[in-house]
């Protein structure tokens, strides 16, 4: 059985957050952007809803005990820059065969699984709000997991609560290809949306207290969803639609759709997903390149296509072939968000370890930048705590609920 105790400091700084109220910092009557920082690192739970990770542990036997030269996320990293709870996403690519897909995605879960084992005075699997509340009170980091790609359920309802009961705490419909019950926003419409059978995945997501994660998914998939869920949703990893035309980011009446769920947008670090400038020149034949050497020298090796995409784009931006893209851009686009769907919607996706950064955000380290630049532009405290990691607790607490009662209804 487990036992209950009285929530320290820290359970009681989560509760404020997931409740949507901010204890008092004390930072608001400096005016030290540092000790500000300090102050609100200090209280916030910050936690990052897709990293790419696994990929490395799957590609390159990664350990993420060391800090390491190449990536953008290991142990040492990750207290620096002062992550507290990490979303690890399980991802294989919507082509591979069925079978493969579900192989891949295991040896994920198993991967990520073993890291948590063999640092345990670090890391901290977490399920639950409540889980992420504990690792937080003892010192550790709240490792959660993420599916990318409903392709890897393999149409059975039976395999999606497999993976619900081996942590798996949010799915993303689709990924950069249709999967037989959904559209994704970078294919072909095949499904006008979500078939039936895409709409029983959402009441089940529901029924099992797994968020529904909306990022990659075609805009009529998007309002399917929305008729259907009775818990809030989020988009893990999309940036804004206004402010760079990427298909994979959310338009504004998206966005305020979105809010009016009760959902969050988490904020994507990608270059190509930031910078319009940027998207149309990977777009040229001399863009297209750059990627597809990494392509080639990589082969299936998604690790190295990462850190191969990184590098590349590093050296022709120093070249003058690509152009700058500072890390403020990120903070643009969250001024973006919050206007039009209000800071209660607004959360951080970075994409780390799946896509290319942009200049000054080399890695998690950097996290403390972002605090820094919402400081500058005006942003509260409260606003900052929440868009760091309140807003997506409450979410995760409200798809918690929603499966309670839903356990509790009769068929």
């Amino acid at each position: 059985m487990r036992r209950h105790r009285t929530p320290g400091a820290v359970g009681s700084a989560l509760l404020f957050l997931t409740l949507g109220v901010v204890p008092s910092l004390g930072a608001q009557d400096t005016p030290d952007i540092k000790a500000r920082v300090k102050a609100i690192q200090k209280s916030a739970i910050v936690i990052d809803t897709h990293d790419d990770t696994p990929q490395r542990m799957l590609w390159a036997d990664f350990d993420m005990g060391h800090r390491d030269a190449e990536g953008d996320i290991d142990i040492p990293r990750m207290r620096e820059g002062g992550l507290n709870a990490i979303f690890m996403s399980i991802w294989t690519p919507g082509t591979l065969p069925t079978d493969e897909a579900i192989r891949r995605a295991l040896q994920q879960i198993d991967a990520v699984k073993e890291q948590v084992r063999k640092y345990p005075n670090d890391l901290m699997l977490a399920e639950t709000v409540a889980d992420v509340g504990r690792a937080r009170e003892q010192g550790k980091i709240a490792v959660l997991m993420g599916m990318e790609g409903g392709h890897m359920i393999n149409n059975d309802l039976g395999l999606l609560r497999q993976f619900a009961g081996m942590g798996v705490r949010y799915l993303t419909l689709t990924h950069s290809v249709n999967d037989d019950w959904a559209d994704s926003s970078t294919d072909k419409p095949a499904h006008n949306g979500l078939t039936p059978f895409g709409k029983q995945v959402v009441t089940e997501l529901n029924r099992l207290g797994v968020m529904v994660d909306i990022s990659h998914v075609s805009d009529k998939t998007f309002y399917d969803v929305l008729e259907i869920t009775r818990a809030p949703v989020i988009a893990s990893h999309s940036s804004c639609r206004a402010v760079c035309d990427a298909k994979r980011n959310m338009s504004d009446d998206m966005i305020r759709a979105l809010a009016k769920n009760g959902g969050v947008m988490q904020i994507n670090f990608h270059e190509g997903f930031l910078s319009q400038q940027y998207a149309d020149a990977t777009k040229t034949d001399e863009g297209k390149a750059l990627m597809a050497g990494v392509e080639k020298s990589c082969g299936d090796n998604e690790a190295c296509k990462t850190i191969g995409y990184q590098k590349a784009s590093d050296e022709a931006t120093a070249a003058g072939k690509l152009p700058k893209v500072s890390w403020t851009v990120i903070v643009d686009h969250i001024d973006h968000a919050v206007k039009i769907g209000g800071a209660e919607h607004v959360g951080l996706g970075s994409d780390f370890d799946g896509a290319v950064m942009p200049q000054g955000m080399n890695d998690v380290t950097h996290y403390p930048q972002l605090i820094a630049e919402m400081a500058r532009r005006g942003y509260s405290d409260k606003d900052i705590l929440n868009i760091l990691g309140g807003n997506v607790l409450r979410v995760m607490t409200q798809a918690e609920e929603t499966a309670k009662k839903m356990k509790g209804e009769k068929k």
